[in-house]
């Protein structure tokens, strides 16, 4: 191909990434760094990747089917389905569920971002997501093509995909069965497709959440329903990129019909560990019990240093707010090494709060707590 054919082939075709917004944690190098110069170190609280070991059974069985040479299945193994299966059911009450309504994905981050695409939406289609978002909904509809809606549990005639999160990234705000059981019907009577991001549903604090698949939410039928569950946060997998779908079997298939045509196939050991790990609530409870501590070292020392703490009844993380632009709350916090997530990262709805994790060792929130009820120096 010549200079000039090269040229108006690029020019033809769609250039996907100039749709995709700017990747928000590039945005905060220069905070990070501030935080960073300050005695004693960073204390980053800007990312929800978990530090505690992970569980020996886990690690076990990673290493019990580690021998294993041939291709994996896209649909997973009856054991990994099954076991995801009782898992939703025996943890969170949900209806329950046969294996060909479970697929495994390589992460739900991947999954959620290729959704609209694989269900074939366009143009021509709205893709629903909160005001205040976990950024990936909002790349899966550009992705598609589709527009994004930011409407909270909206479901309008024009609507082709709701995106739900509850317990939220970031706000930590609960969605209840009222509001919920709303979203389903008006979904189903519009024909919109709802997926529901539950990974962070096994860490309560001040609020119960609830799966889209509760019998209370859907009547029992999991028809137009996706449920999205992460073993990053409950089983500390991020790095093993371990989740699935759960619901409607005819979505799961096709879902699957693609996934298998793209050989997007989850590592058979990650499977074995998964089931290990669905099958086990002890280290689960060990996990959340963990971080319920941390939050009840950090968040007294957010309120004291003058921040309000909204929503934050679940999840992961506090959404504080000084209301004031969140790039100066977050150069506060950099200059006392602490360093959070810019609300604004989740729509211009957020752009007052800073999220703040609490995904860092005990010594690091103990650190984060010290500096921030501090006198100022």
């Amino acid at each position: 191909m010549t200079g000039a054919s090269a040229a108006r082939g690029s020019s033809a075709r769609r250039r996907v990434s100039a749709a995709l917004p700017d990747f928000p944690w590039d945005t905060i190098a220069g905070a990070r760094a501030t935080a960073a110069a300050r005695p004693g170190g960073l204390v980053d609280l800007s990312v929800g990747t978990p530090v505690d070991p992970v569980a020996p059974i886990i690690r076990d069985a990673l290493a019990a089917a580690s021998a294993f040479p041939g291709y994996p299945t896209t649909v997973g193994t009856a054991e990994l389905r099954d076991a995801a299966a009782a898992a939703l059911t025996r943890r969170y009450g949900t209806v329950e569920l046969s294996g060909d309504q479970i697929l495994p994905v390589i992460g739900t981050k991947e999954a959620i971002a290729g959704i609209c695409s694989v269900l074939g939406l366009g143009s021509d289609s709205t893709v629903v997501i909160p005001t205040v978002a976990y950024p990936t909904y909002e790349v899966s509809a550009l992705l598609a093509g589709a527009r994004a809606l930011r409407a909270d549990a909206a479901v309008d005639a024009d609507a082709d995909l709701v995106f739900v999160n509850s317990p939220s990234n970031p706000t930590g705000a609960v969605t209840g069965i009222d509001e919920l059981r709303e979203v389903v019907a008006r979904a189903r009577r519009h024909g919109a497709v709802v997926v529901s991001d539950e990974c962070y549903l096994g860490l309560a604090w001040d609020a119960e959440p609830v799966s889209i698949l509760d019998p209370r939410v859907c009547d029992g039928d999991a028809t137009g329903l996706l449920a999205v569950h992460s073993l990053s946060k409950i089983s500390n997998l991020a790095s093993y990129r371990a989740g699935f779908f759960a619901g409607d079997a005819d979505l799961v298939a096709e879902l699957l019909a693609v996934r298998k045509h793209s050989g997007l196939m989850v590592p058979f050991p990650i499977q074995a560990a998964m089931t290990a790990a669905l099958n086990d609530d002890r280290h689960v409870q060990e996990q959340a019990d963990r971080y319920r501590a941390r939050r009840d070292v950090l968040k007294p020392a957010v309120v004291e240093a003058g921040l309000r703490v909204d929503h934050s009844e679940a999840g992961l993380y506090l959404w504080a707010t000084r209301d004031e632009d969140a790039r100066i709350t977050h150069h506060w916090l950099a200059e006392r090494g602490i360093l959070a997530a810019p609300g604004d990262f989740y729509g211009p709805a957020g752009a007052t709060h800073v999220r703040i994790a609490l995904t860092a060792s005990d010594e690091q929130i103990a650190e984060a707590a010290r500096r921030l009820t501090a006198p100022a120096v």
